[in-house]
């Protein structure tokens, strides 16, 4: 057990956040904690983070367990480049092999009958120990893994102070990864991260040896990394066996069986009240009746079950039907502050298709969104009676000086005051909204107001630029159920893998400067892609292997060519053969070494070590002339 949260409350002052929490995480569990927007995850985190302490109940932490928390959002702010600063997380590790190098150089220059001899091989001894359980050797090698998956690979050299903050919170996600905390926690850690990277984080957590907590509005992510979901609602917490998927089945049967055990119970207590009414006063039953009382007092009538605000409602619609072609592009160059990102981009959308546009971060696919609702350019050309409608991500249409309800009726006068009202209420903006300044609504009250905009427009071809950032997950969903049902075009962006499944039949990648388009949806769409790659690796090798071929041929032109290569193929096969055997005794040594009566031989174990210290410095010389010779 890892942590045992029990019966644990919170509040702000007088707001009561939840009550009577109860739940434990155990080694190597992987739970995704779920809930509506100022339910408590955050505050829930900080409580077993230590940051928090409850009102009520306890928090506790399995006695030196290491914690490794991502704050949503929260990055470096160090002046240090990348790759020295994932060095730090293995300062012990290196440390420890610079200290080696050291003694074992010291190690030779002592006689073997010199007191200090003994010392120093007892050092080495622990050092090698260390080492071997902390894999030193291989610290490098888990930095560059670590920092390619992340999206790293070409950045190690990079100042940190220069990184944007999406890429500060992404190298700070990679050292937690490196420094294998206990459990790791991880607040909304997929909003920074491209598609791919997303794919190699789910990978990397597969095998990851601590607990995992996550808190993410990515049901694809929830799907694929958890096994357990936490669910604050209510002020309480609520554990469900399974994944995201299987949570949302477990939710609605668990809801369903509440509400039919209240309604059942309520139901007898009436039959009861009923009987009691209409027999009490009379002798023959009275003594019946008085019997129903008890019942009725002895009769527990459950809290009503809790049923959650109704999520918005999304409705698209539109008045004109476009021609069948919506979209031509044809040529297109585009490119933003000097960098050309889509050369002779052609693209063609017919009426009614969904298509997502996919490529990594800083391809352009944003870009191309504004340039396809911006107009101007010759490149582009809308079909007849197109209205194109946008929504932007960044909210940047948006007048933070105006109320929210101003927002919508500066932009559709000739709505009336209560139809402004009902478009933002069925949106998720509520009476105490309207009169907020937009500047002050959270993130995912701009995305509902830039949604309900959205919906008033009243386009038949939709461009959204990651319509699900900042939405919860209820949010989310009745999104996805609106997008579906609308028989407009969509061309959309999003990194939400979940909602991409759910609604694109046709995908566009942005990919090296081009734009290639695949009649599949998402799922399609990545398996075609890993064919891609699994079939260029493939040619690869087999260029690579022809190549050395062609080399060999050219290269043995001459009697003295063949006989040097002759001799050294048969020098390979030399080292080859001392390496196995150095190996072989290497390994003997090490199993004598965890003899129980070897080790406490202290100078039988001394002269293991030096044996072993010897055996070491051969491999690394042969190894050396190897790898010159089989380049």
């Amino acid at each position: 057990m890892l942590v045992s949260v029990e019966n644990a409350s919170f509040s702000y002052g007088d707001n009561l956040i939840f009550k009577d929490v109860s739940f434990t995480i155990h080694e190597g569990e992987r739970i995704g904690l779920i809930g509506a927007n100022g339910e408590g995850k955050t505050t829930l985190i900080k409580l077993i983070c230590r940051e928090y302490s409850p009102d009520f109940g306890t928090v506790t932490l399995k006695s030196g367990a290491k914690i490794g928390y991502l704050e949503q959002n929260g990055g470096y702010s160090v002046s240090n480049t990348v790759f020295a600063e994932m060095l730090e997380v293995f300062k012990e590790e290196l440390s420890a092999v610079d200290r080696l190098e050291k003694l074992s150089a010291k190690l030779a220059l002592i006689s073997p009958n010199e007191r200090e001899y003994a010392v120093v091989s007892a050092q080495i001894e622990n050092l090698n120990k260390f080492i071997a359980s902390r894999d030193c050797y291989n610290a490098e090698v888990r930095i560059k893994t670590v920092l390619n998956g992340m999206g790293f690979a070409d950045k190690y050299e990079q100042n940190i102070d220069t990184m944007s903050g999406g890429e500060k919170t992404r190298l700070k996600l990679a050292r937690l990864l490196l420094e294998q905390p206990d459990m790791l926690i991880l607040d909304e850690p997929t909003n920074h991260l491209d598609i791919a990277t997303l794919y190699w984080l789910e990978d990397y957590l597969k095998t990851f040896k601590g607990a995992v907590l996550v808190v993410s509005h990515d049901r694809y992510f929830l799907d694929k990394v958890t096994e357990r979901i936490l669910e604050i609602e209510n002020k309480k917490l609520l554990s469900f066996t399974g994944n995201y998927s299987k949570y949302k089945i477990l939710k609605a049967d668990y809801t369903q069986r509440l509400i039919k055990d209240y309604e059942a119970i309520l139901e007898e207590r009436a039959k009861l009240q009923d009987y009691v009414a209409r027999n009490i006063v009379r002798a023959t039953t009275a003594k019946s009746a008085q019997s129903r009382v008890k019942q009725l007092e002895k009769l527990e009538v459950p809290e009503k079950p809790y049923v959650p605000h109704r999520p918005p409602v999304y409705r698209f619609e539109y008045e004109a039907r476009p021609y069948e072609n919506v979209l031509s592009i044809d040529g297109l160059d585009l490119e933003i502050d000097g960098k050309r990102l889509i050369s002779d981009g052609r693209l063609l959308v017919r009426r009614g298709e969904k298509v997502a546009v996919t490529g990594e971060n800083g391809t352009g696919k944003s870009t191309l969104l504004k340039a396809i609702y911006r107009g101007g350019n010759r490149k582009i050309e809308m079909g007849r009676f197109v209205k194109l409608a946008l929504y932007d991500q960044e909210g940047a249409n948006l007048d933070g000086d105006n109320t929210v309800m101003a927002e919508l009726w500066e932009r559709h006068v000739g709505l009336t005051q209560t139809e402004i009202r009902s478009a933002l209420a069925r949106c998720g903006l509520f009476e105490e909204d309207m009169n907020k300044p937009v500047r002050a609504l959270s993130g995912g009250e701009r995305a509902k107001l830039a949604l309900c905009i959205l919906e008033c427009e009243r386009g038949n071809v939709l461009l959204l630029d990651e319509p699900t950032n900042h939405l919860d997950l209820p949010a989310r969903e009745s999104l996805e159920k609106a997008l579906k049902e609308f028989d407009g075009t969509l061309i959309f962006v999003s990194h939400d893998r979940y909602f991409l499944n759910a609604l694109a039949d046709r995908t566009v990648e942005i990919a090296e400067g081009r734009l290639n388009s695949y009649d599949a949806g998402y799922d399609e769409y990545t398996e075609l892609k890993r064919r891609d790659r699994e079939e260029a690796a493939r040619i690869s090798a087999e260029e690579k292997l022809l190549k050395r071929r062609e080399e060999k041929e050219v290269h043995y032109r001459s009697k003295k060519e063949r006989a040097d290569e002759a001799k050294r193929k048969e020098r390979i096969k030399s080292i080859e053969a001392k390496i196995c055997a150095l190996e072989e005794e290497e390994n003997s040594l090490n199993l004598l070494l965890s003899d129980s009566e070897v080790a406490a031989d202290y100078k039988r174990v001394n002269e293991i070590l030096s044996s072993l210290q010897t055996i070491k410095l051969q491999l690394d010389q042969l190894y050396n002339e190897y790898e010159s010779m089989i380049e």
